[in-house]
């Protein structure tokens, strides 16, 4: 049997946004015009409230411990057009406008490798890799 918060989550119009032990959600980010997936990447409360009142997509990385507004460095930003939640509340979509590139590796998708099998062995390839930008000269440490 269900519990009444695990209705409301799942059928209710209530935003319960659902955190992880580490107080994240996972955020999945595509490109509003053509649907591709731009990349995965997580929000803490902050984030998430940060990113509902501007409507440009703000992160939590969890490397650097610190909250962050996609395109700050970089200058590559997302508007967002659209957010949505799963059916438990512990992950959201949103359909951006990209601004250049969504990757940190310069390239438009953090998806440019493709996983290829044969012979029990997998390995990578490259497919839209292209970089838009250097990121060499764009995140000087």
């Amino acid at each position: 049997m269900s519990k009444p918060e695990d209705v409301e989550r799942e059928d209710g119009l209530e935003f319960l946004p659902k955190f992880d032990a580490s107080g994240l959600l996972t955020c999945v980010a595509t490109d509003a015009a053509t649907g591709d997936v731009l990349m995965v990447a997580h929000m803490n409360d902050e984030a998430l409230r940060k990113t509902i009142a501007t409507g440009e997509a703000w992160y939590f990385s969890r490397s650097r411990n610190a909250l962050w507004r996609k395109g700050e460095s970089s200058g590559q930003t997302q508007r967002v057009v659209e957010m949505r939640t799963d059916c438990d509340q512990d992950a959201v979509w949103i359909r951006v406008e990209q601004v250049g590139a969504a990757c940190h590796t310069g390239r438009r998708s953090c998806f440019y490798r493709r996983v290829e099998g044969g012979g029990g062995k997998a390995g990578l390839a490259y497919v839209d890799a292209e970089r838009l930008f250097d990121p060499n000269a764009v995140y000087r440490k």
